[in-house]
């Protein structure tokens, strides 16, 4: 693992189960190191697809990236409240200052009241079967499903009313610090 360094703007990289590249995010500022997880903040980042489509974000975000989990959570700050983006995703390493991970299709979007939905199943049935998922990694992917769902319907960090607002205050005095 890199010597990570809070308040350091890194990179975010996503691939697929093949290795080709999914996505890619051009900043992510380290807000806060744990032993299980790190948080990052953004805002109107750029991202460019593997189609090579460019877009910016276009609201504020507090990530949190696991060590052990298979899953990243997105909390998005929105004028109707927190939103949550959860990727089922392999645990992160970092490299060359970039925070990289496979991206498994299923997402779970998690509403301000606390409802969810879970996302493209269709995508990762598909993926599946065309890049050869493992018993192994699909029996992972659905327990971790649960293990994300339950923290959800706890209120455990990072759904926790409060914490996204928090961090993005932090990441907002980063961003000062550096403009100053």
């Amino acid at each position: 693992m890199e010597n990570l360094k809070i308040g350091k703007q890194y990179k975010i990289h996503s691939y697929k189960h093949n290795g080709k590249i999914h996505r890619e995010w051009d900043e992510a500022v380290l807000l806060e190191i744990h032993d299980d997880y790190l948080i990052f903040g953004n805002n109107r980042t750029r991202v460019v697809e593997s189609d090579g489509r460019v877009w910016k974000t276009k609201e504020p975000a507090v990530i949190y990236f696991y060590r052990k989990q298979w899953f990243n959570v997105i909390g998005q700050y929105k004028t109707g409240g927190i939103y949550y983006y959860c990727n089922m995703a392999s645990p992160f390493i970092v490299e060359d200052d970039t925070i990289k991970y496979i991206d498994y299709d299923l997402d779970l979007r998690v509403f301000p009241d606390g409802s969810f939905k879970l996302l493209d199943r269709g995508e990762y049935k598909y993926h599946k079967n065309l890049m050869h998922y493992s018993q192994e990694i699909d029996t992972i992917l659905k327990e971790e499903l649960s293990v994300l769902i339950n923290k959800v319907r706890s209120k455990e960090e990072p759904f926790q009313a409060g914490v996204v607002e928090k961090y993005y205050k932090d990441y907002q005095n980063y961003k000062k610090k550096v403009t100053n």
